[in-house]
């Protein structure tokens, strides 16, 4: 790993640096040498709304790193560190929105550069006849080849990553807290399983226990990981819901399953439907348009 790496590994771990102060900082010191010796006029030039003793704190904090120390116990917990300029950084992450500065990954990483990859995601309390659509959808996906992508929530993240499972394929979970805080504990036992040949994966340095801000954030990751994201059982106000707004602002592929207009579980993906997502009826409805938008964009 070289200097740079570990300097934005560093900062990435300082409470004080948020998205936008890592990439101001990075915009006027590309390579992060020279920032902390910088001047109380710099950093007011280059951060007007921020005070003096919000900077002060980030450097405090930052110089009390022991980052060698931090990297040692990642590697002995098989933790890979993945900055945004690591040649191992996923290039579906590169151009979205807020990209992650650095994935905390363990497990499989050759998982992120998969040619096809698509998020299933939905409901934590789906009805039965969403457990039956992802038993009976995620497996023919797993035939074609597809590396499933979804949250390790409950309900239908956790069944999709099973059944990916069960069909020996492929599967990536994005998760809002760090690694050494698996979250929901119902499907620790899942996540677990998963690192040993697939791959678990978040933006919050392993130490971080989960909050609630955590979870919409991570869902650009989910879609932005995938080349397409399929709704399967969601509620009109739900984080499934964000995630296909943030998939349709990354221009990923939106896919819906129709469902009873009298369920409540279903009126979200109902709604994607109306206002132009592709309505799913079988696994070769979504193949077909991500074959159709592979030719596009070549």
């Amino acid at each position: 790993m070289n200097e740079l790496d570990k300097r934005l590994i560093a900062l990435d771990h300082c409470k004080k640096a948020t998205w936008k102060t890592i990439q101001l900082i990075l915009l006027y010191d590309e390579n992060l040498l020279y920032f902390p010796s910088w001047n109380e006029q710099k950093w007011k030039f280059i951060f007007p709304q921020n005070t003096l003793l919000n900077s002060t704190a980030l450097l405090k904090e930052f110089h009390s790193l022991n980052i060698d120390n931090l990297l040692n116990i990642y590697h002995s917990n098989q933790i890979s560190c993945i900055t945004f300029f690591s040649d191992f950084y996923p290039s579906r992450l590169k151009n979205i929105y807020n990209p992650p500065w650095v994935i905390y990954a363990k497990g499989n990483i050759s998982l992120l550069e998969n040619d096809r990859a698509l998020a299933i995601i939905g409901s934590r309390k789906p009805s039965e006849y969403g457990k039956e659509v992802v038993a009976s959808l995620a497996p023919k996906l797993i035939q074609k080849n597809y590396t499933i992508v979804s949250g390790l929530a409950l309900g239908i993240d956790g069944i999709a990553h099973r059944e990916a499972l069960k069909s020996k394929g492929r599967t990536i979970a994005v998760l809002g807290g760090g690694l050494f805080h698996l979250y929901p504990k119902e499907n620790i036992p899942l996540a677990l399983d998963m690192m040993k040949g697939n791959l678990v994966l978040s933006e919050a340095n392993p130490f971080l226990k989960p909050l609630p801000w955590m979870f919409p954030a991570r869902n650009r990751i989910i879609s932005g990981l995938s080349d397409g994201i399929l709704v399967i059982e969601a509620m009109e106000r739900s984080g499934t819901l964000i995630t296909a707004y943030h998939a349709l602002e990354q221009g990923r592929e939106v896919f819906a399953v129709p469902g009873n207009i009298l369920n409540p579980l279903s009126m979200g993906s109902n709604l994607l439907i109306q206002d132009g997502a592709k309505l799913v009826l079988s696994v070769e409805d979504i193949d077909n348009e991500l074959k159709n938008y592979e030719n596009k964009i070549k």
